[in-house]
């Protein structure tokens, strides 16, 4: 090991003899030595490896969350999206295909798990693609169509698919405060289905799956326990007190937190 830095009484730092320099610097070689070099080098591939995916992951969250920002403009549920929405969302997809790709190598076969909580992003994408399949045919993508729909050769797991849907309940819940307080109605399709019929549907399919016993998967669940509540006092409120309501009213979400009614 390399002797501490020497200092002169003025506090400068004192230069080491050539040899000694020489022989921190070289050592004695062991038969040890290849087996640590290869030690060094793995890790070195690693952290390169987690630094890509990182950023990568980082925007393609940015992405995803741009293409909610422009989903959560449109004004009605199942007929397709508007031309400058559906544009918008279609070059940001571009911009995914590209990040996706450029770290697809580092995370194939076992490494795809290996960098699993490095690869969040995939949640987020979920969330995106869930919520413009919803507006445009008012169904739940399914995990086969969203894993298809995942590009850059990326296995998507059932716990990406799970936990972006859980996320998908806050865009409808925000989607239909919005729209509901622009439109004067709860939006929905022309079969009569309305999107409280479909929040809560879906979530008592959530309510039904086997427990997962984490602290990340209680609060997805309150989360979207809340969301549902929210969605039902909206509709409870433009049921019975809906002509009470000034055009462009909307609600007041501390009122829901507290539990009160609209």
């Amino acid at each position: 090991m390399p002797a501490g830095t020497k200092r002169h009484r003025d506090g400068s730092v004192r230069e080491r003899p050539a040899r000694d320099r020489d022989r921190d610097q070289d050592g004695p070689r062991t038969r040890f030595h290849p087996m640590f070099e290869n030690f060094r080098d793995d890790l070195d591939e690693h952290y390169d490896r987690r630094e890509r995916i990182v950023k990568a992951s980082r925007d393609v969250t940015a992405q995803s969350k741009k293409i909610i920002f422009a989903l959560q403009r449109v004004k009605q549920i199942n007929q397709g999206l508007p031309p400058s929405t559906e544009k918008d969302v279609t070059s940001r997809m571009a911009e995914i295909t590209k990040l996706l790709q450029s770290i697809s190598p580092d995370v194939q076969s076992i490494n795809r798990y290996r960098y699993a909580q490095s690869l969040r992003c995939l949640e987020e994408l979920v969330e995106a693609l869930s919520f413009a399949h919803y507006l445009r045919h008012q169904k739940l993508i399914t995990l086969e169509e969203t894993a298809a729909s995942t590009p850059g050769d990326i296995a998507l797991t059932p716990h990406d698919y799970m936990f972006g849907i859980f996320d998908l309940f806050g865009e409808m819940m925000r989607f239909a405060t919005v729209t509901t307080a622009q439109n004067g109605e709860m939006p929905g399709g022309e079969d009569g289905r309305n999107i409280l019929c479909d929040i809560q549907e879906l979530a008592c399919a959530f309510e039904m799956l086997r427990q997962v016993p984490t602290k990340e998967y209680w609060g997805k669940m309150e989360a979207m326990r809340q969301s549902v509540q929210k969605v039902e006092r909206l509709g409870y409120g433009l049921a019975v007190r809906g002509s009470e309501r000034p055009k462009g009213w909307v609600p007041d979400m501390k009122d829901y937190m507290d539990g009160g009614s609209p």
